[in-house]
């Protein structure tokens, strides 16, 4: 018996959510942007994010092009799959785990540090309280996640565009300047920071992909992702400009690392107090909601190379049912994985922004951008009955080879400036263990797959193709937003 998911569930307005809430545009108001502004001090920032949007956008033609046409929900996984192999499948997949599971994990030390901070008590409290509203919902079906994803989605980009206005309302010098936009801001020192750190506030934005089995329409995919790029590129652009207006592109730096300045809370404070209240408020649901979309995300990856047995089978267990409409196995495997590496970060007295947000961030991150990479290797690597039927010169060839030249310049600027984004000391070593972590999970996946090449052949064969077929598991009449 073939389980799949709940086919006909996520509209395309439905997967764009996903994506977006998964960027979670009101931490990277709250913390991205100021932080990126006080480490860097690039006062380019805007045009920064500008470029990152283009690139990110051409990395992701490829692997929404891929994507819909594999329709797997181990996205990465299947796309390398049927692109350059099963080996290479395995390694990605096992990375996709490490880097999803990371960026999830993290939020959970900034949600617990956030509500220690304001409410008091240990992080680690509030960290479990967040752990089990994400598992209570990751176990139920996808249309209760999305509208929960929607509404703080909505607020949090309504609290975006009060800063923006707020911000203009009353510009340093009482005058708007286009400093942030001009070019010769992107010559200076600090810009391969500025770089990473905006590549980490697009991450995320390819959790269409994993839905393809439940969309109601593939080709949605793609609008969804690239969609979801050019709008948050634009937020984070404006939103960044906005900030430097609202203080002077000179000063902007030295205003976002002066706690008593309070970026960005005392700008939105110009448009009533209640707002400035109002968005910390929202900060703590956008936390919670990011993760829940990593959290589902997560889910499908374990159910889908469990349903393949290149993971436990017992993880893509339904009973006697052909269709799932929230894959539990992987959602209680991940809410599991959660809460081991918070108890360890919890018992070690590891601080839980500064080292466990951040180290945790920052890996998974730059696993994202490197699957990526493979995913744009594999839409131009890919034979044509894999590709089929279609205009695919652009979003096979063109794209995928523009995204790869930009996707090496930022690649190799995120990993000569993870030092800096980790605040380790000149000289250090530790830098190196977070790139060496990725290779050594790819090489586990490699490993693995040689493994099962050998001594379950049966299994080897299937990888990359245990997607039921379109009549084999009923429509759901429960389509989300």
């Amino acid at each position: 018996m073939q389980v799949g998911l709940a086919r006909r569930t996520l509209s395309p307005f439905g997967l764009w959510v996903f994506g977006a809430a998964a960027s979670a545009p009101m931490v990277v108001l709250v913390g991205g942007i100021p932080a990126t502004y006080a480490t860097t001090g690039v006062t380019a920032l805007p045009l920064t994010f500008v470029v990152v949007a283009v690139t990110v956008a051409l990395l992701a033609v490829g692997y929404t092009a891929m994507a819909r046409q594999v329709g797997h929900p181990a996205a990465y996984y299947g796309i390398l799959a049927q692109g350059l192999g099963r080996r290479w499948a395995v390694a990605g997949g096992m990375v996709a785990l490490l880097a999803y599971n990371s960026i999830q994990v993290s939020l959970y030390g900034l949600v617990g540090a956030t509500l220690a901070g304001t409410l008091g008590g240990a992080w680690w409290v509030w960290a479990g309280i967040a752990l089990a509203a994400v598992g209570v919902l990751g176990v139920r079906a996808i249309v209760l996640s999305t509208r929960v994803l929607v509404a703080v989605l909505t607020v949090s980009l309504l609290i975006v565009a009060v800063f923006v206005a707020a911000a203009l309302s009353q510009p340093a010098a009482g005058e708007v300047s286009w400093e942030g936009f001009e070019a010769h801001g992107l010559a200076v020192s600090g810009i391969g920071g500025a770089v990473a750190l905006c590549v980490a506030a697009f991450m995320g934005i390819d959790a269409a992909g994993s839905f393809a089995e439940e969309a109601v329409d593939r080709r949605s995919i793609t609008r969804a992702c690239i969609g979801g790029v050019a709008v948050l590129g634009a937020v984070y652009s404006i939103t960044a400009w906005a900030m430097g207006v609202a203080v002077g592109p000179r000063q902007v730096a030295e205003a976002a690392a002066d706690p008593a300045v309070g970026l960005p809370f005392s700008v939105l404070a110009r448009a009533g107090s209640g707002w400035a209240a109002f968005a910390g408020f929202m900060l703590i649901f956008a936390i919670v909601t990011s993760m829940l979309a990593f959290h589902s995300v997560i889910a499908r990856y374990v159910f889908a190379m469990a349903r393949e047995h290149v993971l436990p089978a017992g993880l893509a267990h339904a009973s006697s049912a052909t269709r799932v409409s929230a894959p539990r196995g992987g959602s209680l495997t991940q809410t599991g994985i959660a809460a081991v590496v918070v108890a360890a970060f919890a018992a070690s007295g590891a601080d839980p922004v500064a080292v466990m947000f951040t180290w945790l961030s920052t890996v998974g991150a730059l696993g994202l951008l490197c699957l990526l990479f493979a995913a744009s290797v594999a839409a131009v690597a890919a034979p044509r009955d894999v590709r089929g039927p279609g205009p695919w010169r652009w979003s096979i060839r063109v794209a995928p080879v523009l995204g790869l030249m930009g996707g090496s310049v930022v690649l190799g600027l995120m990993v000569g400036n993870v030092g800096s984004l980790l605040g380790a000391a000149p000289g250090s070593l530790y830098p190196f263990l977070l790139p060496t972590i990725i290779v050594a999970t790819a090489v586990g996946g490699g490993m693995w797959a040689g493994h099962l090449r050998r001594f379950r052949p049966q299994v080897y064969a299937g990888i990359g193709r245990g997607t039921p077929k379109t009549h084999a598991v009923p429509d759901t009449v429960n389509v989300s937003i």
